[in-house]
């Protein structure tokens, strides 16, 4: 089964076709299908802004089309940066700085008050008109400074107590297994394999 990702993301192409490895799901990228649009995300959750951008590939296509819409809730910070994750201090901004600029924020505050989670939300559309959509937490909480050199985004400063270090600092095979887009993307591939 061909699926077009609804996205130019080239790491989260990646990243979810390690995970659908050993399935008989193949992701095709917008490149790949010659796709270029670019869906402005103007839902107010992560599972409406997937949906806006799944929808408008399978509309562009006419074949289905899976998008995820994911990022970094922060409980200190009354849920920031939340939806905006991608776009927080600029879309052209990078993820050194952001995550340099969070930890500032969050300079002072106790462990107990450092709680966060990533948070996934994956819409698949299908060519009869239907959208579907699975979603995948990820708790931990804010680092005291950035670590690792895995994953991407903000990785380096999210602290997973559990294991004692940062996402950025797990395999990619450990990661995929416990993340929030493995845990969404695991109940996507059940959502396929079904229909």
């Amino acid at each position: 089964m061909k699926v077009i990702m609804a996205t130019s993301n080239a790491n989260k192409v990646k990243e979810i076709q390690q995970m659908l490895e050993g399935t008989d799901i193949e992701i095709v990228s917008l490149k790949e299908a010659g796709i270029v649009m670019d869906v402005e995300e103007t839902g107010t959750t992560f599972a409406e802004n997937a949906a806006l951008k799944a929808e408008a590939v399978r509309d562009a296509s006419g074949t289905t089309a899976i998008a995820d819409d994911s990022g970094l809730v922060i409980d200190y910070l009354g849920g920031a940066p939340g939806i905006y994750s991608s776009r927080f201090m600029g879309e052209d901004t990078s993820y050194d700085i952001k995550n340099n600029a969070i930890i500032e924020k969050l300079n002072g505050v106790p462990d107990e008050e450092r709680s966060a989670r990533f948070v996934c939300a994956v819409a698949i559309a299908f060519p009869d008109g239907h959208t579907e959509t699975a979603e995948g937490i990820f708790e931990g909480r804010i680092a005291y400074e950035p670590a690792g050199c895995g994953g991407f985004g903000y990785d380096p400063i999210f602290y997973l107590p559990e294991r004692g270090c940062t996402s950025a600092e797990l395999t990619a095979e450990e990661k995929n297994a416990i993340s929030h887009r493995g845990k969404a993307i695991k109940k996507a591939v059940e959502i396929l394999q079904n229909v």
